[in-house]
């Protein structure tokens, strides 16, 4: 399967919004908290229902923090690593997720499997970058859900690349597209990666060019159209950058080279040969489904995700 609506989840901001946003007392039988994994099921059945995709993708973070983004970048996501050292190496190690959501996750992966929707994740790769591997190589409409505006960059009005924004929840999600991104900040789609570099992203460890926020960034790509632009008509005396930026610019310029690479998702981790078609649920997946709902306390999750699918 080539065409088709494709629907890519980045499943991990998606189920720590579940986690955060559904609460803690849902529980299953065995006492095992499953906020965020009733929170997930309830969101793939809304957007099924919404959108009415034909295949559906869960984007999986195999690697939350790659190595070679922290070689370029040694802050990115250092707020995220726990001082904890591992008992083994004596390294430091990384606390991907609350001590409730961790037991939760590889049971949304199991949730998925036996709802049909692969599971996608590559090592050395986050979730972002299989999104845009795939948003990249797909032959039809893509709408990409996730409350991370890094992935505004691969919006594309031509190629059909939507955005689905869930900063106001899942059910009243945002539809970006390029007048939405135009309205917002500014800038085309196509500058989103630059305008973010220069802005920076302090959950993310990104530093950005001191003295640019939002709106320069934006003026400055209107004029100079992108990073190389700017760079240039920095170290021009005669261009109209006001002298405190071009000094920021100037005195940046090996580490915008840098966080350029950090911030721009890649295009090359895996085929569309990962896509399954979505399809209604055979009898013996409702059989699995609602084994799995009994063991973990999901009520009537189950009910609502096999009416979504079969429509």
């Amino acid at each position: 399967m080539t065409t088709g609506r494709l629907l890519l989840l980045d499943s991990a901001s998606l189920y720590f919004r579940a986690f955060y946003g559904v609460p803690d007392s849902f529980k299953a039988p065995d006492g095992t908290v499953v906020n965020a994994l009733r929170g997930l099921l309830d969101f793939v059945s809304t957007l099924v229902d919404q959108h009415s995709p034909d295949a559906v993708v869960a984007c999986w973070d195999d690697d939350w923090r790659p190595q070679w983004r922290v070689d370029l970048l040694p802050s990115y996501k250092t707020h995220r690593v726990a001082e904890v050292a591992d008992p083994t190496s004596g390294e430091l190690v990384a606390e991907e997720s609350p001590e409730l959501l961790s037991p939760q996750v590889p049971l949304i992966a199991e949730a998925l499997d036996i709802l049909g929707i692969p599971v996608v994740g590559r090592q050395g790769a986050e979730a972002d970058d299989v999104i845009g591997t795939l948003a990249q190589a797909w032959d039809g409409p893509v709408d990409v859900v996730t409350g991370d505006r890094d992935l505004f960059q691969l919006v594309d009005d031509d190629a059909q690349v939507r955005v689905l924004y869930t900063a106001r929840g899942v059910s009243s999600a945002d539809v970006v597209d390029a007048a939405w991104i135009r309205a917002k900040y500014g800038v085309e789609p196509q500058q989103y990666a630059d305008f973010a570099t220069m802005r920076g992203d302090t959950s993310d460890g990104i530093p950005g060019v001191a003295g640019i926020g939002e709106k320069t960034a934006a003026t400055l790509l209107g004029e100079f159209h992108d990073l190389d632009g700017i760079v240039a008509a920095a170290q021009d005396p005669d261009s109209s950058i006001k002298p405190r930026v071009r000094q920021s610019l100037l005195d940046t310029r090996e580490l915008i080279d840098v966080m350029r690479q950090v911030v721009r998702v890649r295009d090359d981790v895996c085929g569309t040969d990962v896509v399954r078609p979505l399809a209604p649920l055979s009898p013996e997946q409702r059989d699995a489904l609602e084994a799995f709902g009994a063991r973990w306390g999901l009520g009537s999750v189950p009910e609502r995700l096999v009416k979504a699918l079969s429509r």
